[in-house]
């Protein structure tokens, strides 16, 4: 038997077709659903939805004939914004079981690419839990390697935060790599994270910072023997609101002082220079995703102080070739210095 009932398109009304209770995509952007509305109304639905279809008996002894969407959530959405009283559709043939009604609509979404990467984890996570599909099996259903998978589903370990930043745009995928190398240690994994957000850290400068906290994680414990110096460092970090390392040596020491930008700069040193006059801080105007805001350092250090984002996406500095191998061959779990 064909795959789709005589492989014919049918019209089928819009009010008669259930949602997919199994549909991986959670968040739809209005603005592109109205726009998508406006072409379906000028030339209506070009791409037909796919459906499954089943014979339920009435309450009068009667037959009733039912749809269930499996893959064009986006499209009927904007139909009915359109008002469109009719779609085309294919209707598959025989019964979808629900594995199979998910994994149509997980593979229809990572064709279009618009899942995001948390509800493509989330549905590669289903798969998983509910299915019992292994990495390599999913890899191969949507014609990626097991490691892509892999570190997809590995988003999930991140913060409930996080997650949302990435959801929303406000970090990239790139981004989480580093996040993920700190996942335990969930304190400075935090400080990493408003740092991505507040200073648009890059994707390569992030990776920096998590290389040098895990050797400053090293080198601190050559020298627990003098607590005053990690006291210093944690006043100073607070202080100047960004990281302060303090390495004593045989003779002397160093001290390194992280900054981001010129701004970045120009904010901390306004900042020494008024605590030497002995003077109060007045509050730094800090270049923050391409507009200034004023933030005291304390404010800055808060987890619930994220200013407006909308203005500026987030910065992934890598190449598309190293993105791609990135995403199929980065272990956070084999990360060494």
């Amino acid at each position: 038997m064909s795959q789709f009932y005589n492989n014919a398109i049918f019209w089928v009304e819009v009010e008669k077709i259930r949602p997919n209770p199994f549909q991986p995509r959670k968040e739809f952007d209005e603005a592109k659903l109205a726009d998508l509305a406006k072409s379906i109304r000028q030339y209506g639905v070009i791409q037909p939805l796919t459906v499954s279809r089943k014979e339920v008996e009435r309450q009068d002894g009667g037959l009733q004939t039912e749809y269930e969407l499996i893959a064009g959530e986006r499209r009927l959405r904007a139909a009915k914004l359109a008002g469109v009283r009719e779609v085309p559709v294919l209707i598959r043939a025989g019964e979808d079981d629900d594995k199979t009604k998910l994994e149509l609509a997980i593979i229809e979404n990572l064709q279009r690419e618009d899942l995001n990467p948390i509800d493509r984890a989330k549905a590669f996570d289903q798969l998983i839990k509910k299915f019992g599909f292994k990495h390599g099996e999913i890899a191969e259903k949507v014609s990626k390697s097991r490691e892509y998978v892999s570190n997809t589903v590995r988003l999930l370990a991140l913060p409930e935060a996080m997650q949302q930043a990435l959801s929303d745009g406000k970090i990239s995928e790139g981004h989480t790599r580093p996040l993920l190398m700190l996942t335990d240690r969930p304190q400075e994994q935090e400080t990493l994270f408003r740092e991505i957000i507040l200073k648009r850290v890059t994707v390569r400068d992030a990776e920096s910072i998590a290389r040098r906290i895990a050797t400053d994680r090293v080198r601190k414990k050559e020298y627990m023997y003098a607590p005053e110096i990690l006291q210093m460092e944690r006043e100073l970090t607070e202080a100047l609101g960004t990281r302060v390392v303090i390495e004593p040596k045989e003779n002397g020491g160093k001290l390194s002082i992280d900054f981001m930008s010129e701004e970045d700069l120009r904010v901390i040193f306004n900042q020494l220079a008024a605590k030497m006059q002995n003077n109060q801080p007045q509050p730094a105007q800090e270049k923050v995703l391409g507009s200034p805001v004023s933030a005291k350092p304390e404010e800055a250090g808060r987890p619930d102080y994220f200013p407006d984002q909308a203005a500026a996406a987030p910065v992934d500095d890598r190449s598309k070739e190293e993105i791609t191998k990135d995403e199929n061959t980065f272990d956070p779990n084999s990360f060494s210095l």
